[in-house]
């Protein structure tokens, strides 16, 4: 045996020709090997230091050897290779073979390939390779061999990767790793990799970040660590772990699983309390589906499902811990509580599991199942455990969602399979636990928890708790920190009518203290509007109360809600009065709804912090009344109904409540106005007014009134019963006391201290003795003073009562109040009176009698007052006004009169009295005549004189008539003018506008002093406004186009006349010569009757004639001249133009030279600028022509100022916005010229700036157009590109797409970038990635094509729905030039070659990162589909070569992998029409029809000549297993040849040939009868015993005949085509069922061979069985044959046949043992 170093020469010499003078054959492949390699590790994120954790889990290791991995990184270069850091990684494993080094040397050719039943866990496809990220030159030392790899190629190889070199030099020696590793005793195998420079920072971050949880699920590796060694121990910074596993192997186990537990410890940076976990572990075996079958796992027949469960928290280090393992760590975060592991495909980082693997998905379809079996498990196997101790087992629900969808797949899995699995323990409050599925348990809210728990403690039982139609769930569990968990698991809340079952079926109210009570109300108050208001519990006796006996009662809330119920429950506010109501209530039991909660339960509530919420409840729900002392009695008293002894003792209970202070004497006076009182006659009045009198007939009222007049308002007379003494609430009252109480708080009262009725009284009608009336003003007197108002009809009778005596002139009479005058001296009126009634002829004042009165009366005066009595001079002055003008209102005023009151009112003036009030009685009466208009009061009339003759010609006056009065009437001016006739007309504009005359009176022929007036009126005037619309509609002012109204008239003012000159003619102006220069004083007045005074109402006027003119489009350039012109003017004075710009802005009144006309704004002044767009556009320049309709450039440049203030635009800044809309490209694009296009580009580059500028659609339209000067010529925007020049370094060129022409625009052109971008250009990468996809079919050179791709790859471009840019360029060959195809018609790899002629194969002829784009981008296949194979499968069909045994592999090893499924079998059936046969060493195809599968070996024999049996591998291939190639060829209707063959037995068989057989004795027959019986006995065939009989019957009648010579049996099989082909072979046994004969072969035993009894064995059993059960099933007659060939191999020996029945079950009963004895009396 070679040595380790003379082993790596020859493989140097025999793998790579190192030292061979020819070069190796396969150098080429192993280049192109080394190739994929090197991209495979370069493309994919792997993880080195999981692919090298991986391997060392894969090593074998020495029994008894704990294995190990270290990890040691040192920044000592001990390679010699200038490493700024070295990794080195110890394992103490068996270490490596020679097999094993070749393997390393390869690519591809690992030892653990097909090795996955074995526990290797590693998918090799990069293994010990991936460390070439990380160091160029790796080494190794294990078991003798010392060498090292290179990444590089080294001559004279020329490759990399997988050439071993021996390490001779002393770098690395064993005494550096020994320093290193710090023993002198190293493990077996040691990997020294000197670190690349750049990769020294993310390794060390690897290994700081080395999970704790790493050997959770490896089975081998017991420790790892990981650690730095540098000679200064403060440079170390990789965080240092020590990883030790240890399992507890106390495991249980059944059928498919076993569960154990496993500790995990980890010491970080010498810590060794850092941190460690215990993890429940269950893992449960599952048969691998068929149809998740996948190539890499073809020989793995069991899914093995790990579940950890953590107790407590879970080692982690830094970030989240990962949630799924491949045996090590992925980095996928599950969000669930618990860890998933089993072998589980990978992506190549070993980052992530592929979720869309359908192997990955079989697996991940286990774990519910696993998982339910293991929180069962855990849950239920815990006999000693308390059900506390439970609840928290379930925190390893998966209550929150996963970020990956798939894995949601799961969690609800788990939620279905938990709805069936009674796991959830109930409160049962026994010893025994019970658990239910989680719909049948139901949760209670934590308040009612509490309840049961304190009632529990006051000897409450609960033990019936689950049986009120749900289970509960435990009390431990019914937290809310399950929430969550229960909520997974569809545990929901008892519903709610639980409660009230519960509270209805216990003790619960009445055996709890009161606190507890309350708190059992507070429950429910709280829950009333959300759970409990439809749980039917108002019917449930709840609320406690006192009887009517005393004791304590239970009543329901619809009890105490009800109203007519008859139940009111109340409690007390006070606590020092709830004894107290409680006593009372007793005595109005009969009467009263009320009942009181027990005195202790109102303490109780009362006490309680939540005696709010229950309050608000019992109020709102229960209906409860909260009562006072105050509110009872209130209450109470509605219902004391007709008893007088109540009536009486309520008088008792106010009393004593008063006298006690109980009730404030405002309480007690609020009771007692409708307290019900006991009359004189024993009737109880509750209905009464507050007059209560004194019982008795010494009243004062009797004599005055003479009757009742209070009977009707409640005149109450109280009753003896109020002065005797009574016994309530065990204490005696009443009698004086208590009269004194009602009258103090009653009101029982006498004259004068009563109340006045609202009524007549009868005595007041006529005279009233002195005494009386004196009285009755003494009653008037003290009511006022009292303030006591007196009723408005018994003031009315005694102030019209015609019983006050009065004297007239000298006679005496009676009179009402309200018509008479007191005159006392002492009130010093008397003079005036006798004045009064000598100055007034026709009226007389009547007096009140003071000789009869006395002067005594005076001191009544409030009295005489408030009943109508009159006391001053006014009075009488106004008495003797209405007297005259009754007299005047019954008839028509004459002249007389008129000049009576005249005189009078002269006469009073004379006598210095005042006359007002006279006037003021008078002067509201018509009495005056005027001229044309009747009669008028005073204040409505004027006097014709002065200035009232001018008012007279504008105004309708009520002018006094002197043609009636005479001039007479202008000698009492004073007095007319005192009773308010207008003698001055100062003063009376308001009159004069009042009556104003109609505007027709006043158009036309006004004089000018006329229409001053009426200007003065209105500034005057304070109602002139209300007769502005009458003078506005009057044509009263006269101007340069005569009268008109004042709406139509302009005031002329110099400053802003040229704006009426514009259009002249069009406006009136007041005449300034015929009012003169004054009538410029009334410009306000002017101007409120609508004249234009000012500027600003000329300016509209203008407004409105400008946009008249222009709208008819008559504005000339005249008009255009002059208004320039005054705008100037207008301009330099300062005039606000506002509404004049807006006008002139609005309106199309310039010309252009598009000869249209647009408003200022929409109009250019040409300049300079604007010259580089005219090839381009249509603007709208100013028409500067010197032609007819043009202003001339002379006016345009005079008036360039104005014109720009009036919107018109010169700069291209503020016109550019007319460039989009004025677009016009010529028909040859080649007139463009580039400053046409910066000029447009500098236009879109102003309108940008305006952030919500939207260019037209008419732009769009214009610029869609081929006009942009490209490499690839004219075209539109939307199919140009801008080249930027960062793309060359991704290899793309300008001439690779239709980039804009930067030769002809100049580089100045990229500054347009956004420019060009709004109009369509394509700029960013993802818009120029469409067009240059969409361009390539014009492209026909493979390098450029090939820098497109690689640019569309870089950007990762996707294609729309744009088919154009869907086809794939296939490069040509040789003399095949290259062409666009179709997606589907391409493939990137074709791994067997097999489909050139029908593919287009592209691994050829594009690298790795342009075929995963293609594949990503184009959705070309990776590799060919079903459809694919069917199509060239039937291309084989039809062609007549022969197949290869490659080709037949190739095409079935993927019908084998891809037909898992019925429905790719139906398509593989349809598409397949031959089969491949083996015919003289090769495989040629033939119709299926004629295929068959060697199901039967012997007939396979007989038909080996055919070729009729379907092709299989020989010998036969891993990838491609022999059952799973049937399987397909079955279910593609392939049939087996024993179903398909016809079998012919020869008829006769010659007399001569047979004699009577001597081999088969009685007792064979009746050992064999007895098995037939026995098994035909066997409760399935359910056979009765007569039947039994006759078949044995047949089989006893048969004659058995024996010949020399074989028998012959021929089998046929009928082809497709007709053809019959026919065999022959030989048989031992028939039976011959029509002739009742049994014939066999005559066995010699001399010269019988086993094999030929064993023939005859299988031969006859299966005929006999057949024969028998000809009717039965398959399988019931291939189990009779069994049991007779065993029975015929020992000769039919009785014991071995008991035996043998006893063995299969078979026993025969009596009634066969009777047909037995029967069939066979000798044989013994």
């Amino acid at each position: 045996m070679a040595t380790p170093k003379e082993h790596i020469e020859q493989l140097r010499r025999r793998t790579f020709s190192i030292g061979e003078d020819e070069e190796n054959p396969l150098a080429a492949m192993l280049d192109q090997a080394v190739k994929y390699l090197s991209a495979e590790l370069y493309a994919k994120d792997v993880h080195f230091l999981m692919e090298l954790i991986q391997n060392a889990e894969d090593n074998e290791y020495s029994e008894g050897v704990g294995p190990s991995l270290e990890f040691v990184i040192t920044s000592r270069d001990i390679t010699g290779t200038g490493a700024p850091a070295t990794l080195l990684v110890f394992n103490n494993e068996k270490g490596f073979s020679a097999k094993n080094i070749e393997s390393i040397c390869s690519v591809g050719n690992s030892t653990k390939k097909g090795n996955r039943k074995r526990g290797y866990i590693g998918e090799k496809g990069i293994g010990f390779k991936s460390v070439f990220l990380i160091t160029s030159r790796p080494h190794i030392f294990s078991n003798g061999y010392k060498i090292r790899f290179n990444e590089k190629p080294r001559p004279p190889c020329k490759l990399g990767y997988i050439v071993p070199e021996w390490v001779d030099d002393d770098k690395p020696s064993v005494a550096d790793i020994q320093q290193v590793y710090g023993s002198s005793r190293l493990p077996t195998t040691t990997l020294v990799l000197p670190l690349k420079p750049d990769k020294v920072k993310p390794v060390k971050e690897q290994l700081s970040s080395v999970h704790p949880e790493v050997l959770l699920f490896l089975s081998k590796i017991k420790h790892l660590s990981v650690r730095e060694e540098n000679e200064n121990p403060k440079l170390n910074t990789v965080s240092a772990i020590a990883i030790t596993k240890e399992v507890d192997y106390v495991s249980r186990k059944n059928i498919d699983a076993e569960s154990y537990t496993l500790h995990l410890s980890a010491e970080s940076n010498g810590e060794s309390d850092d941190g460690q976990c215990s993890y429940y572990m269950w893992k449960q075996r599952f048969p691998v589906k068929r149809e998740n079958i996948v190539e890499q796992r073809m020989d793995v027949e069991e899914w093995l499902v790990t579940l950890a469960f953590p107790y407590g928290e879970r080692l982690h280090r830094g970030g989240h811990s990962p949630g799924i393992y491949a045996f090590l760590p992925t980095e996928m975060v599950t969000n669930f509580p618990f860890i998933i592991q089993a072998d589980f495909i990978l992506s190549s980082s070993r980052e992530a599991v592929l979720l869309d693997n359908r192997w990955n998905q079989g697996i991940l379809g286990c774990v519910p199942a696993a998982f339910v079996n293991a929180l069962a498990a855990l849950v239920k196997t815990s006999e000693d455990a308390p059900i506390s101790s439970l609840p928290p087992m379930f925190r390893f629900l998966p209550v929150e969602t996963s970020t990956y969808p798939f894995l949601n797949v799961v969690r609800e899995s788990i939620q279905l399979k938990l709805a069936e699995e009674s796991i959830v323990p109930s409160e049962s409050y026994k010893a025994q636990k019970y658990f239910h599925k989680p719909r049948e348990v139901s949760r209670l809210l934590p308040a009612f928890w509490n309840i049961l728990k304190k009632a529990r403690q006051e000897n409450i039982n609960f033990q019936n708790l689950s049986s009120h139609g749900c289970y509960i769930l435990a009390s431990s569990f019914d937290l809310s920190k399950y929430d969550k968990v229960l909520k997974f698991m569809g545990v929901g809340f008892v519903v709610d009518e639980w409660y009230t079952k519960c509270i209805q079926g216990t003790n619960l109210l009445t055996g709890i203290s009161d606190d507890l009570y309350i708190e059992l109300l507070h429950f429910i108050a709280a829950n009333w509007s959300t759970n409990l208001r439809n749980a039917n519990l108002r019917g449930v006796p709840l609320l406690r109360h006192v009887a009517t006996n005393g004791d304590v009662g239970i009543c329901s809330i619809n009890e105490s809600a009800y109203k007519k119920s008859g139940r009111v429950l109340c409690r007390s506010k006070e606590s020092e009065y709830a004894a107290l109501l409680i006593d009372w209530n007793k005595e109005f039991w009969h009467i009263t709804p009320f009942f009181f909660f027990p005195k202790a339960t109102q303490d109780a509530l009362r006490s309680s912090e939540r005696r709010n919420t229950v309050l608000e409840w019992l109020k709102s729900v229960a209906g409860l009344h909260e009562l006072n002392l105050y509110g009872y009695s209130s209450s109470l008293r509605d219902h004391l109904a007709t008893d007088q002894k109540l009536a009486v003792a309520y008088a008792h209970l106010l009393y004593r409540s008063h006298s006690a202070e109980y009730l404030s004497d405002q309480e007690v006076d609020n009771l007692c106005k409708d307290m019900p009182l006991v009359d004189s006659y024993g009737n109880v009045i509750k209905a009464r007014d507050h007059v209560v009198l004194i019982p008795g007939s010494e009243s004062r009222w009797l004599d005055l009134i003479g009757s009742n007049p209070w009977r009707r308002e409640g005149f109450i007379e109280l009753g003896e019963e109020y002065l005797q003494q009574a016994r309530f609430c065990g204490q005696a009252s009443g009698g004086k006391p208590l009269l004194e109480f009602l009258k103090t708080h009653v009101g029982a009262s006498d004259i004068p201290h009563l109340s006045p009725p609202n009524a007549e009284i009868p005595t007041v009608s006529g005279p009233l003795t002195k005494r009386n009336a004196i009285w009755l003003l003494y009653w008037i007197n003290h009511l006022i003073s009292n303030r006591i108002p007196i009723p408005d009809k018994l003031l009315t009778c005694i102030s019209n009562g015609s019983w006050l005596k009065v004297t007239m002139n000298g006679s005496s009479g009676y009179k009402p109040p309200s018509q008479s005058f007191l005159l006392s001296s002492k009130k010093k009126n008397s003079k005036w009176g006798s004045i009064l009634q000598d100055g007034s002829v026709v009226v007389d004042i009547p007096l009140v009698d003071m000789s009869y009165y006395g002067e005594d009366i005076v001191k009544y005066e409030a009295a005489l007052k408030i009943i109508g009595v009159m006391f001053e001079y006014d009075q009488a002055c106004e008495y003797i006004g209405r007297r005259l003008m009754s007299h005047v209102n019954s008839s028509t005023s004459t002249k007389s009169t008129v000049f009576s009151i005249l005189k009078f009112i002269r006469f009073l003036r004379e006598k210095f009295l005042d006359p007002d009030q006279f006037i003021s009685s008078i002067k509201g009466g018509k009495w005056l005549l005027t001229t044309s208009h009747g009669y008028h009061s005073p204040d409505e009339c004027v006097l014709r004189k002065g200035q009232w003759t001018i008012a007279d010609q504008i105004s309708e006056l009520y002018c006094i008539s002197d043609a009636y009065y005479g001039l007479e009437i202008y000698s009492f001016e004073k007095e007319l003018e005192c009773l308010g006739v207008k003698v001055c007309l100062a003063g009376s504009h308001d009159l004069i506008v009042q009556h104003l005359k109609s505007s027709a009176c006043l158009s036309g022929g006004l004089t000018k002093e006329a229409l001053i007036l009426i200007l003065e009126c209105m500034r005057k005037a304070k109602n002139a406004a209300s007769k502005v619309a009458t003078i506005q509609q009057a044509r009263c002012l006269k101007t340069n186009a005569g009268y008109r109204s004042p709406g139509e008239c302009f005031l002329f003012d110099l400053e802003w006349g040229c704006l009426l000159e514009v259009f002249w003619g069009s406006s009136p102006i007041i005449d300034s010569k015929f009012y003169g220069d004054g009538i410029i004083d009334y410009k306000p007045e002017l101007k409120q009757l609508g004249v234009k005074v000012d500027f600003e109402d000329a300016s509209k006027a203008f407004v409105s004639n400008f946009n008249q003119q222009a709208s008819l489009s008559k504005i000339t350039k005249d008009h255009v001249i002059s208004f320039l012109s005054c705008y100037r003017r207008l301009k330099a004075i300062k005039r606000p133009l506002s509404d004049i710009k807006t006008c002139i802005r609005s309106q199309k009144w310039l010309r252009t030279r598009l000869g249209v006309y647009r408003s200022p704004t929409e109009c250019i002044l040409f300049g300079p600028e604007w010259e580089s767009l005219l090839a381009i556009t249509r603007l709208p320049f100013l028409d500067d022509s010197y032609s007819n309709n043009g202003y001339g450039k002379n006016i345009i440049d005079e008036y360039a100022k104005e014109l720009k203030l009036m919107g018109v635009v010169v700069s291209l800044k503020d016109g550019a916005k007319f460039v989009p809309s004025c677009l016009y490209f010529p028909e040859d694009p080649s007139t463009i010229s580039p400053s046409n296009v910066r000029s447009l580009l500098e236009c879109i580059r102003i309108l940008l700036e305006e952030r919500e500028y939207s260019f037209p659609k008419s732009f769009i339209d214009k610029v869609s157009g081929e006009w942009l000067k490209t490499v690839f010529g004219y075209r539109a925007p939307k199919h140009s590109c801008l080249f930027d020049s960062s793309w060359e370094t991704m290899g793309l060129k300008r001439s690779d797409g239709p980039f804009i022409d930067e030769s002809f625009f100049g580089p100045e052109i990229a500054s347009y970038k956004e420019e060009l971008r709004k109009i369509g250009v394509c700029i960013d990468p993802e818009e120029v990635c469409k067009v240059l996809a969409r361009q390539l079919g014009e492209h026909s050179e493979t390098t450029a094509i090939i820098r497109i791709y690689e640019f569309l790859r870089q950007q990762k471009w996707k294609p729309a729905n744009d088919q154009s840019a869907c086809r794939i360029w296939f490069p040509g060959s040789g003399s095949r030039s290259g062409e666009w195809v179709n997606p589907e018609d391409c493939v990137l790899h074709d791994k067997d070659g097999l489909f050139g002629s029908q593919l287009y194969v592209l691994e050829k002829h594009y690298n790795c990162r342009l075929l995963d784009f293609i594949n990503e981008t184009f959705g070309v296949k990776s590799n060919p589909s079903l459809t694919d194979y069917c199509e060239l499968w039937q291309t084989w069909e039809t062609s007549l070569h022969s197949l290869t045994h490659s080709e037949c592999c190739a095409f079935w090893r993927f019908a084998v992998m891809k037909c898992l499924s019925s429905k790719k079998e139906e398509i593989l059936a349809g598409e397949v029409s031959k089969l491949p046969v083996v015919s003289g060493g090769q495989i040629l195809m033939s119709d299926k029809r004629d295929v068959f599968i060697a199901d039967d070996l012997q007939l396979k024999e007989l038909f080996s000549e055919h070729s009729i049996f379907a092709w299989y591998p020989q010998p036969s291939s891993p990838y491609l297993p022999r059952t799973k190639l049937m399987e397909v060829y079955r279910g593609i209707g392939v049939r087996g040849i024993s179903e398909s063959v016809q079998k012919e037995e020869e008829n006769t068989i010659a007399a001569t040939a047979a004699n009577e057989c001597k081999q088969l004795s009685i007792l064979t027959w009746k050992y064999l009868a007895k098995i037939i019986l026995g098994f035909l006995a066997h409760p399935s065939l359910d056979m009765e015993a007569k039947m039994r009989h006759e078949k044995v019957k047949i089989l006893l009648n048969l004659t058995v005949l024996e010949t020399v010579e074989p028998l012959t049996v021929t089998y046929s099989l009928t082809l497709s085509s007709g053809e019959v082909i026919r065999v022959k072979s030989t048989q031992m046994i028939r039976w011959d069922k029509d002739e009742g004969k049994l014939y066999t072969q005559r066995l010699e035993e001399s010269n019988s061979s086993g094999r030929n009894i064993l023939e005859y064995a299988c031969r006859f059993s299966e005929v006999i069985a057949k024969g028998v059960l000809w009717e039965q099933k398959e399988e019931q007659v291939t189990a009779l044959s069994a049991i007779i060939k065993l029975a015929v191999l020992v000769k039919f020996e009785g014991a071995a046949v008991d035996f043998l029945m006893k063995t299969n079950n078979l026993q025969i009963f009596m009634e066969d043992e009777e047909f037995l004895s029967s069939a066979f009396p000798s044989s013994t």
